[in-house]
């Protein structure tokens, strides 16, 4: 019965370090503001557009990740910006355009 008690006593010391930590990284990041060192930044980023979004005086608008398109080709997954759009197929490479255009189709294929 001792143990099951202590279980409990640590895991709720364990959360309360947790959220301590927690509200101190907050409190640091809020106080460096944008001019923080980049790693804490990065690690960070996510909460922080969170927390600005939240905020009536949001300085910065969370951006949306870009969207992934499908090489007809190969199958690989590339970004929109830098993929190749050709007769409505989308592609990774203007390499793999030309190797899927070149591909015999209908009764050439035969």
């Amino acid at each position: 019965m001792r143990q099951i008690f202590l279980l409990i006593l640590l895991f709720i010391v364990g959360q309360w370090l947790v959220k301590a930590l927690r509200r101190a990284e907050a409190s640091r990041t809020a106080r460096t503001g944008a001019s923080g060192d980049a790693g804490a930044n990065a690690r960070t980023g996510a909460r922080a557009n969170g927390q600005a979004n939240g905020s009536a005086t949001g300085k910065s608008a969370a951006q949306l990740a870009e969207p992934m398109i499908r090489c007809a080709e190969c199958g690989v997954h590339a970004p929109r910006s830098d993929s190749v759009l050709v007769a409505g197929q989308a592609f990774c490479s203007h390499d793999h355009a030309k190797r899927y255009a070149a591909r015999p189709t209908g009764r050439d294929a035969r």
